[in-house]
């Protein structure tokens, strides 16, 4: 990948006043990094800026809400994106996790001010306050109907709850640590938890219970993903005939990201070994892109492109800084990513540019969650950004 651009990170307001100036800088690997800076020449009827770049720096395009920046002599190019809308009055600390329900309507966030709430998309109203974990909620996730949430916490505790009147209607105990990530199997009539325990189990959403262990690695599981395997991938059997309990775990992949530096995949109905790689630092999260195809970052800032059929040598690795890779999503022919420096970009393959979502002044940015053309990011410093990927 090119060397990474970065921008000041509210360069929409500073150059829309006339001779507002914003920073710019190119990262290139290895060698001193270019510092520029961009400065608004006035106005336009339209009220889009017009706006130069000092020397070594192009701007291509500029719009309300973009901007389109290259660095020719490294080779490096990206289109800065501005927060369509900003909500601020969700939490009132840092915000761990969010997601967006298959409908658009609703967002449900986690906050280290202790609360998770359900909120409106469109305007960040508050419905719903989700209250029954003790301590911390770590992660929240609809169900695929859109009006179910599913909740893990550092209470060892898994919880469902209705989002249309906030009652809690199911809580799993099992786990012996807290709970960092969750999965959703096909229609969510089980779910998978990854604990600090070092275990991952598959549970069975309408009796409560737990359908068994998938697997015990002796270390915390930081991420975990679910996808459908291609048919060229070899899963194995199962060594017990499954519980009719099971529904849709046939033909799934597990996908584990481990603490101790391990990415391991396996048969989530057969719980046998797909592959196990090793990496160059804790993996945090993880994420399939196709039946073969898949994504895992890493502490120190890597992102692994692997194939589940020849997971030995990555397809690629993708790193832009040295910043923990908090957060990986499949987006379009592509993904979006988000970093503890505040950076979250978008990589789609037909693009010669990245997209940066910017707005996050080097607070980490812990998820991401994506509606049709929209981008929803949550961050450390307590606020929700919206994106419109239409403004581009």
């Amino acid at each position: 990948m090119a060397a990474p651009l970065r921008i000041q990170s509210d360069w929409a307001q500073a150059l829309r006043k006339d001779e507002g100036e914003a920073w710019l800088s190119c990262h290139p690997p290895g060698k001193p990094t270019l510092y520029g800076s961009l400065t608004c020449q006035g106005i336009g009827q339209d009220g889009i800026p017009e706006v130069t770049a000092s020397e070594g720096f192009i701007v291509n395009e500029i719009n309300k809400k973009s901007i389109h920046i290259s660095c020719p002599k490294e080779n490096a190019s990206s289109k800065f994106l501005a927060p369509y809308t900003t909500f601020s009055r969700i939490h009132a600390k840092s915000i761990t996790c969010l997601d967006i329900s298959s409908g658009g309507g609703l967002g449900v966030s986690s906050s280290t001010d202790g609360t998770m709430k359900i909120w409106q998309a469109s305007n960040g109203e508050l419905r719903r306050v989700l209250e029954g974990h003790v301590f911390d909620v770590n992660c929240c996730r609809f169900f695929p109907s859109g009006l179910v949430v599913l909740s893990g916490g550092m209470d060892a505790q898994l919880k469902i709850w209705s989002a249309e009147d906030a009652s809690c209607v199911v809580t799993f105990k099992g786990h012996k640590g807290g709970i960092l990530d969750t999965a959703i199997v096909d229609r969510g009539r089980n779910v998978v938890s990854g604990s600090r325990d070092g275990t991952a189990r598959l549970w069975d959403c309408g009796r409560s219970a737990c359908l068994g262990v998938i697997a015990d690695c002796g270390s915390s599981i930081n991420g975990v993903a679910v996808g459908a395997a291609d048919n060229s991938i070899n899963l194995g059997s199962p060594e017990q005939t499954p519980s009719e309990r099971e529904i849709g775990t046939e033909s799934k992949m597990l996908l584990l990201a481990r603490e101790d530096k391990k990415l391991q995949c396996l048969g989530l109905q057969s719980r046998q070994p797909v592959f196990l790689f090793v990496g160059s630092d804790a993996f945090n999260c993880c994420t399939f892109l196709s039946g073969f195809l898949l994504l895992a970052g890493t502490q120190d800032g890597n992102i692994y492109q692997l194939d589940v059929r020849s997971p030995r040598t990555p397809v690629q690795v993708i790193h832009r800084s040295g910043a923990p890779v908090l957060s990986l999503l499949s987006f379009r022919d592509g993904f979006v990513a988000s970093q503890g420096d505040g950076s979250c970009f978008i990589v789609q393959q037909d693009l010669d540019y990245l997209i940066e979502l910017t707005g996050a002044d080097s607070d980490p940015v812990y998820k991401v969650a994506t509606w049709e053309k929209q981008i929803y990011t949550c961050c450390r410093d307590g606020l929700v950004r919206r994106y419109q990927l239409s403004d581009l």
